[in-house]
């Protein structure tokens, strides 16, 4: 076969040529500091407070809302740990999910051992989906932030973040989410669509520069800082601005999440292909549901064997695909969101995550058919 197929978007974009062009300018034009009183220092200082405003425009916000970051890990850790940190003296109980990436959980974890924060889990359905009134029923006096993403990075749920949101505003309680997995793939008309207080976004996630991203902090919100050293981004994340990556980020928010890169009218049909390829195949379980989640992802347990074994053999075709998490490459432990929502430890160790793109083409998705039930047959005999 020719080429690869990749259907792996979830994990990361190829960085789109408009994009490329305009770091490209910037880094070989623009090399002054931001933070320098000189002329060629302000002419940083007016590109990057002219992108702030930019995306203060695009989401209908102020720009002093918008905090520039190095991509969803780190807005996620601002969000979380700087939020709790400056609400600590109000109270120390956090609500989350299970089926988070592990950007909000370790982190909440590392609170919950070294700073004495109670952590509640929110029970997900087999969907992996929020039930409103579960988190009604377990906001506390002291309870000062609630995490819940709006889309899961493995098997694409949407959850009802809007609604929960209005719950937490009621209730006097902070809400974050982490949008990686909706930007470029579901429409935002403005951020406060998501009823949020604060919002993680990744650049790389939408056909941007890796080390790109954003948190949206609603004023008047100032979390603690984690970088110290400098007054950068209004006194919440020291360290010289990272100019060229911070321009390519606002051009691929500008250009392809407005109207989703990830097109859902186009794949959608190539997501249902793929589920309907494999109904009734005796060793595969479908575990998303394209139609009510993300277009582009389709995710099976794939039982009797491993992920790696599936992953090696569709690799050997030249076709792109997950365990899950790219974050979690490499790891054997199952993958916590399926185990969340009810799926045994060892199936949930089979998990396999094909996520298209912009590129992604029917004769794509028609090899994939192809080749992957003598795949899905070699992994299970070689692991009898």
């Amino acid at each position: 076969m020719n080429g690869s197929i990749y259907l792996d978007y979830n994990a990361t974009t190829a960085l789109d040529p408009g994009v490329r062009n305009i770091m490209l300018h910037a880094m070989d034009s623009i090399h002054g500091n931001p933070s320098s009183i000189h002329h060629v220092g302000r002419h940083a200082r007016a590109l990057l407070d002219e992108a702030r405003y930019q995306v203060a425009s695009l989401w209908h916000c102020k720009p002093s809302e918008v905090v520039f970051t190095s991509g969803g890990t780190e807005s996620n850790n601002l969000a979380l740990l700087g939020t709790a940190r400056r609400l600590r003296d109000r109270g120390r109980h956090i609500i989350t999910s299970p089926v988070e990436h592990h950007a909000v959980l370790h982190a909440l974890q590392y609170l919950a051992d070294h700073e004495g924060f109670e952590i509640t889990m929110l029970p997900v359905d087999s969907h992996g989906r929020v039930d409103p009134l579960s988190l009604s029923e377990r906001i506390r006096k002291d309870t000062i932030l609630v995490s819940v993403m709006a889309a899961n990075n493995e098997v694409g749920t949407l959850q009802p973040v809007a609604e929960l949101g209005r719950i937490c505003r009621d209730r006097g309680v902070l809400f974050h989410t982490d949008a990686v997995q909706w930007f470029g793939k579901e429409p935002i008309p403005n951020i406060d669509c998501f009823e949020a207080d604060l919002v993680s976004v990744c650049g790389h996630k939408f056909h941007g520069p890796k080390g790109s991203g954003a948190l949206y902090i609603r004023s008047p919100l100032l979390p603690d800082p984690l970088l110290f050293g400098g007054g950068h981004e209004n006194e919440r994340r020291a360290g010289t601005e990272n100019l060229p990556a911070i321009l390519g980020f606002v051009h691929a928010l500008k250009a392809f999440t407005p109207d989703p890169v990830f097109d859902p009218t186009r794949l959608r049909p190539l997501s249902l292909a793929l589920e309907r390829a494999f109904q009734g195949h005796t060793a595969i379980q479908q575990v998303s549901d394209c139609a009510l989640g993300l277009a582009n992802t389709v995710s099976f347990i794939v039982r009797g064997t491993d992920s790696f074994a599936t992953l090696a053999a569709l690799d050997i075709e030249g076709i792109c695909a997950s365990s899950g998490s790219a974050c979690s490459a490499g790891s054997l432990e199952p993958s916590h969101v399926l185990v969340a929502m009810g799926a045994s430890r060892d199936d949930s160790r089979s998990l396999l995550r094909f996520s298209l793109g912009r590129e992604t083409s029917q004769a794509e998705i028609d090899r994939v058919v192809a080749v992957l039930p003598d795949i899905v047959h070699r992994a299970v005999s070689n692991n009898v």
